[in-house]
């Protein structure tokens, strides 16, 4: 299947209602583990979206926010039947035998509370977030252990709260014998520690309500949705409690083991926090979590999108992909007046992701009014040009393309952008690219420059590093093209690569609109024998591994020994046979959220791989000095298959921030052991894309 474009986030949920979402936490969001979950692998479908989450292009009404809290609130509550709670039931059940509304209530709003008031800052402060609640996560880690520990061992309480007993009462407050009143601020403030521990695993339902809090930032909506999950999540638990409490009441009674009850509970703590210390709540919990509730989930997206008119057949290929993820109903890539049917797409598994079929082509027919361009004022800088506004515009006919200098999707589109921006300019089309980054260094306006220069951008270029431009276009992809006419209204939209020739008709009718009636006349398609190198079209009908992340907040299918160790330096081991889109790394490397150095003289990165085409987006580390690198295939030099930042013999040298074509196959495709060597420290690898 073409991969048109990607759809971030594993676990990520395309939401029909009168806007649509998709998750993803990478680059400048930098939510980190906590909000990492199991959303950050990838799914692919044609077009990039943004490592931030964002609305499709029709208005949000009242109505379809309260549909998305009620769905917020229902997915929170099915979380108690995922694998990822039982970590965190332990903490929640020290306590069942005590008053609900004192104890447990308590408890339980702490939690949600906590949990909705990280999330969302995660979601819109950056770094500073993920650094802090990594800190708070570790102090909670501790509190929670020594609770555990007075359960367990009572007279541990007694022995550690003696040189404390003038800073306030007995942490022994927490573990009380039966019968004693528990205090609803000691429940409160073990909630907090509880809420500050608990990784939901990310079924489509976390997926769409992270989204809603990533891209429309600080927000009264942005918190309600994230307060709905968790009230759901503390409302279904509340139930458990209840039913747990006069279970535990009644054991105390009839088998007078209320103390082996509470130690065993204290146990169980103890396990709990070992599990989330060691990383299984968002590792191998997470893994199997969507077996559970990912298709429950589903059906409730499925059920509440008005876009579903009931009785109708759900969009072929629209269902679970084997892992137990759900699939995502999407809207089309391009939109025609063929009506939302026609432009409906399907979407099915590969590799845990998603794929987007290509989009019905535009019919001659009178294309619908879509929108408005909004003000262009929001770029921090502009490139070949003066900053443009839409009365700058008045008149002429505008193709807007959001692209990012080392998306693989948008390099294979730009031959066709710029083709058209050559052959249309003298009859009025304007094409003005957006920048919009994914990655750190892409904010970099030197680095953009120089790739505007190297890639011969010539047209307007606006770099949007605040996204301020798309997020009044309400965009969701890299590439993205939207159609303006010369009255300034969006008449059309198409999103990823491929129907290239009915987009370029679309630019015909709305120069004829325009009164160039010539426009129709010329001849579509790219002349001089299309794209070459990286921008050269992928071989599709071999293409099957997909995009993959080197910084862990998302990687997936790593399989060297041990798996990543984030933000410290260590030493790795190639997987020796690794499977298909199977990785590793061997040598000395820090792995950060968003790429990996290389912190000594020589490493390696290995992949296997089914794909034409392998790139690699690497730079040459902050002091920017080059960096030697040797290329193998299946063990030996690459020879004609080499790509075109390699020699034959596979060598090369990153001297720039960029994607980098290592293999270009010239015989038949199939599966081989892709292995790069670098012989100088410092370098970044951020991601392989293939084609």
């Amino acid at each position: 299947m073409a991969p048109l474009c990607k759809i971030s986030g594993q676990r990520v949920i395309t939401f029909n209602l009168t806007f649509r979402e998709d998750f993803d936490t990478g680059g400048a969001l930098g939510c980190g583990h906590f909000l990492q979950y199991q959303v950050l692998n990838e799914l692919y479908a044609g077009c990039r979206p943004s490592q931030r989450a964002h609305f499709n292009r029709p208005i949000r009404t009242f109505g379809t926010d309260m549909l998305l809290i009620v769905l917020a609130y229902l997915g929170g509550a099915l979380t108690i039947l995922s694998p990822c709670i039982l970590p965190v039931l332990p903490f929640v059940f020290a306590r069942a035998d005590q008053p609900f509304v004192r104890s447990g209530l308590p408890l339980l709003a702490g939690m949600a509370l906590t949990f909705a008031l990280v999330a969302t800052l995660a979601a819109v402060g950056g770094g500073w977030v993920t650094q802090a609640n990594q800190y708070g996560r570790w102090v909670a880690i501790a509190l929670l252990a020594i609770f555990g520990l007075t359960l367990l061992f009572p007279r541990f309480a007694d022995h550690l709260m003696r040189p404390l007993v003038s800073a306030g009462n007995r942490l022994s407050n927490f573990a009380q014998t039966d019968g004693q009143q528990v205090r609803a601020g000691s429940s409160f403030l073990l909630g907090i520690a509880t809420g500050l521990l608990w990784a939901p695993c990310a079924g489509p339902i976390l997926g769409l309500v992270l989204t809603g809090a990533a891209l429309r930032g600080a927000s009264v909506g942005t918190t309600l949705l994230l307060v709905a999950y968790a009230a759901g999540a503390a409302t279904s638990l509340a139930v458990a409690l209840l039913i747990g409490g006069k279970v535990f009441t009644a054991m105390k009674r009839s088998l007078g083991a209320g103390e082996w009850i509470r130690r065993g509970i204290g146990a169980l703590m103890l396990c709990g926090v070992a599990a989330i210390a060691l990383g299984f709540d968002t590792g191998v919990l997470a893994r199997v979590s969507t077996v559970a509730t990912g298709g429950l989930e589903q059906k409730l997206v499925d059920k509440l999108s008005p876009n579903a008119a009931p009785g109708k057949a759900p969009v072929a290929g629209n269902a679970a992909d084997a892992s137990g993820g759900a699939m995502m109903s999407v809207n089309a890539a391009s939109q025609s007046t063929a009506g939302a049917d026609a432009d409906s797409t399907a979407v099915n598994a590969a590799q845990g992701g998603a794929m987007m079929r290509t989009a019905v082509a535009a019919e001659a027919a009178p294309l619908p009014v879509e929108g408005v361009l909004p003000p262009l004022d929001g770029a921090v800088q502009w490139l070949n040009s003066p900053p443009l506004t839409t009365q700058d515009l008045r008149g002429k006919v505008v193709l807007v393309d959001f692209w990012t200098y080392s998306c693989i999707n948008c390099l294979r589109s730009l031959p066709y952008v710029k083709a058209w921006a050559q052959k249309y300019k003298d009859q009025g089309l304007v094409v003005i690219g957006v920048h919009a980054p994914e990655f750190a260094f892409e904010r970099n306006i030197d680095n953009v420059k120089k790739a505007t220069h190297d890639l011969g951008v010539d047209y307007p270029v606006a770099i949007d590093n605040n996204y301020a431009i798309w997020r009044a276009l309400n965009n969701q992809y890299w590439p993205a093209h939207y159609f303006v006419d010369a009255k300034g209204q969006i008449r059309y939209h198409h999103f990823g690569e491929g129907d290239y020739a009915g987009s370029e008709k679309v630019i015909q009718q709305l120069l004829t609109e325009a009164g160039h009636a010539n426009a129709s006349k010329v001849a579509l398609g790219i002349a001089n024998g299309g794209a070459q190198g990286v921008q050269a079209a992928a071989d599709n009908a071999d293409m099957q591994s997909p995009e993959t992340y080197v910084g862990y907040q998302r990687a997936e299918n790593f399989a060297s020994p041990g798996g990543e160790v984030a933000d410290k330096t260590h030493t790795y081991v190639a997987p020796s046979q690794p499977g298909v889109n199977d990785w590793g790394l061997a040598g000395s490397w820090n792995v950060g959220a968003e790429h990996a150095t290389l912190a000594a003289s020589s490493g390696r990165i290995v992949y296997r791989f089914h794909a034409r085409d392998l790139h690699l987006v690497l730079g040459p580390g902050k002091d920017g000095k080059p960096v030697r690198f040797r290329v193998s295939v299946d063990g030996a030099a690459p020879g004609a298959s080499h790509g075109t930042d390699v020699a034959a013999d596979g060598s090369g040298t990153v001297t720039g921030q960029r994607l980098y074509q290592l293999v270009r196959q010239t015989g038949e495709v199939g599966d081989h052991t892709f292995s790069i060597e670098f012989l100088d420290p410092g370098v970044q690898a951020f991601a392989f894309t293939f084609g």
